[in-house]
């Protein structure tokens, strides 16, 4: 009777010493915290214009461009007459949330939902983190990517819709191998705000899952699709406007007009054209057919993956979005530093996970943010300008994405599909890898 107090007290001291999941989790998961705090208060504080963040000022397309946008929606009308209105009819629902925030100006409630949008990206990242750990402490490292590198891109983060989209993209993902139709519905969602996050389930388990997922986004999105059809105007004028736009400065197809005009051999000029600045002039129209044609090889190269792939892991469900959604922004015609944004949350989930293949292309698209924050907004003139510098820049950044994108799909392609050598390529499973594997 005497005996069993102490050893209670005994074993309570060992394990707040000695317990794995509060030594190597608490003071990591609070310096997660300390450090997303203070990098996103800074980023607030040079949204509203008390601390000048270097370059050009990135706040302007939220209270002029959002904020006109945000009046005509309040119609029941689509900008129709806008050209730079290139965005799916979700994207309304985005640009009037601000009027949740009532007691705030349009701009400030807008930043703060994205910085709402951030933190909840980054708990599910902990939570991706937590599951993959096993009980054993916090497995951090996709969420120490995402705070590390939205703070690395600088304002632009907060100033753009898109990491509000990325939090659908990260929930569907982190839905679809236990909750296919949830995954589904967060899918078409985000596919409807921006297109993108219709990639995210091409990694998802054959059989019950897949048809529970793809089943649900389709329906869910053919249904809200044919709401806006039917009680909103201009809804779908996007798709008009798209076949139109050209070569966008920062995108790699844009790279050997910087290098011909640097060199004097080619006289075309760039233009704010279609929300953003793209090359006109002689070759482009050219141009802009080839990486649409790239585009499509790269999609079917994913599609052949798809049909060999024999081993579907939740690591596989993440590295498969990952790979698809870089090798869609590698290939536009369009890349805006805010696309960043979707690599680092689908690159989080990646490193969330310990049978992950796409390290290697994690890390060059966090060293990517790194060029991406120089070209825009700190030496974005020198990019539009196309002089050494800017060139330098862009050939950086954009470099590192296509190598990126090669080592993503070669990764994938090995980790998943069975060799001469052996009957299959198998990945390292977990507990939390079995729900992918079912169905």
């Amino acid at each position: 009777m005497l005996e069993r107090p102490v050893t209670k007290v005994r074993l309570h001291r060992t394990s707040a010493l000695d317990r794995p999941a509060q030594r190597h989790g608490i003071w990591p998961f609070s310096a997660l915290l300390l450090v997303w705090g203070v990098t996103r208060a800074l980023l607030l504080l040079s949204l509203h214009g008390d601390w000048k963040f270097p370059g050009t000022d990135a706040s302007p397309e939220v209270w002029r461009t959002y904020y006109g946008w945000y009046k005509v929606l309040r119609s029941g009308s689509f900008p129709v007459n806008d050209v730079t209105w290139q965005y799916p009819p979700m994207a309304a629902a985005a640009m009037l949330a601000p009027a949740l925030l009532p007691f705030f100006s349009y701009a400030r409630a807008f930043y703060l939902l994205a910085c709402a949008s951030d933190f909840t990206v980054l708990l599910l990242l902990v939570r991706a983190g937590r599951a993959q750990a096993g009980g054993k402490g916090n497995r951090l490292t996709g969420a120490w990517l995402w705070v590390v590198g939205m703070a690395v891109l600088g304002p632009i983060v907060l100033a753009r819709y898109d990491v509000m989209v990325t939090a659908l993209a990260v929930g569907a993902l982190l839905a679809a191998a236990r909750h296919p139709r949830v995954g589904g519905v967060l899918t078409a969602i985000g596919a409807l705000l921006k297109v993108w996050p219709v990639l995210v389930l091409v990694g998802v388990a054959r059989g019950r899952v897949m048809r529970r997922a793809w089943t649900t986004a389709v329906v869910v999105g053919a249904t809200i699709c044919a709401l806006f059809l039917a009680f909103t105007n201009g809804a779908f004028g996007f798709l008009a406007e798209q076949k139109n736009r050209g070569i966008e400065v920062e995108s790699v197809a844009a790279m050997p007009f910087h290098l011909a005009r640097y060199l004097g051999l080619w006289h075309g000029i760039d233009q704010f054209n279609y929300g953003s600045f793209e090359f006109l002039g002689p070759y482009v129209d050219s141009m802009a057919k080839v990486s649409i044609a790239v585009t499509v090889l790269a999609f079917a190269w994913l599609v052949w993956w798809r049909f060999k792939a024999r081993v579907f892991t939740t690591a596989v469900l993440y590295d498969s979005a990952f790979t698809a959604v870089l090798i869609f922004i590698t290939t536009s015609r369009v890349i805006s530093p805010q696309y960043m944004i979707w690599l680092l949350g689908l690159g989080g989930l990646c490193l969330a996970t310990r049978s992950t293949v796409q390290r290697f292309p994690v890390l060059l698209v966090l060293i990517a943010c790194m060029f991406t924050v120089l070209d825009f907004p700190i030496g974005f003139g020198h990019v539009i300008n196309s002089d050494l510098c800017g060139i330098v820049l862009i050939i950086a950044r954009n470099g590192l994405l296509v190598l990126a994108s090669f080592s993503a799909c070669r990764s994938l392609w090995h980790s998943t599909i069975p060799t001469g050598r052996s009957t299959v390529a198998q990945p390292v499973l977990t507990r939390e890898d079995e729900p992918a594997l079912s169905g």
